[in-house]
Parts: structure tokens; sequence; C-alpha cells
């Protein structure tokens, strides 16, 4: 029995699928953008990164195996798939973002529920992002 077929009897990702290419795809693009992230102050890195390690555990486990080992990525997609901790600086930073965005929001709508709107769901998201767990190691910070 081969690697890919054990992988698909013990309900790992079949690596035959017609899927996986679209899978690795996806999570090649959302590493990029992730990547890209990490220097463009106004691109977010996380979500793209969380989109990048869904993909890659869909179509390619060793890819999936090497981000989380990433010495930079890793432990943070670790903290959020273990306990869903994201670090107190990266806490600050999203909202600090939103705030910033609802400003520029409110600053340039023309229509005075486009602002209300964007700040109900931007503050949803904040205190949402707010409870949750912070990882206990503090070198991640």
């Amino acid at each position: 029995m081969t690697e890919q077929e054990s992988d698909s009897r013990s309900g790992g990702p079949d690596l035959r699928h017609p899927w996986r290419w679209a899978y690795l795809g996806v999570g090649y693009a959302a590493l990029g953008l992730a990547a890209a992230g990490v220097v463009l102050p106004l691109l977010p890195t996380t979500p793209f990164l969380l989109v990048a390690a869904w993909a890659f555990a869909k179509g390619s486990p060793r890819l999936e195996a090497w981000l989380y080992r990433h010495p930079r990525f890793g432990p943070f997609l670790t903290d959020w798939r273990d306990r869903g901790a994201i670090p107190r600086r990266a806490k600050a930073a999203a909202v600090a973002g939103m705030a910033g965005s609802w400003g520029i929001v409110a600053y340039g709508a023309e229509r005075p529920t486009v602002p209300v709107i964007a700040g109900v769901v931007m503050a949803a998201v904040a205190v949402y992002v707010v409870t949750r767990p912070t990882p206990e190691r503090t070198s991640a910070e």
C-alpha cells in the first residue's frame, strides 16, 4: 500500500483528489499574502496565514507540517489551533487597525449608515479578538 492510499484510508487527505491542486493554489496564494502582510502595514497577516494552514491541511500534509514548524508562523498557528490564543501584540494591532479603518470609513462615507454598520461589525470583531486567550509564552509577543 502506498503512502497516498494509507492517508486516504486513515482519514487524511487523499493526495490524488482533483481538488488538491485548488487547495494548494489557495494555500500558496494565502501564504504569499501573509508574507506580504508581514512587511506591508495595511495588509493583515493572520487571516491569510490561517487560510493557508487550512488549505495546506486539505491539500498537502507536508506543507501543513512545514507551516506549523516555521520559526515565525508556527508558534502563532499552534497557539490558535490548540487554544484559540492570540498574542497580546497581535490583539493590539488588530484593534488599532480596525479603529484606523473605521476612522477612514467615517471620514469618507457619504451616508451616515455606512460608518454605523462598519463600526458595529468592527466592534464585534474587536470584542471577539480581545476575549481570546493570550498564549502563556512571552517570546511570541
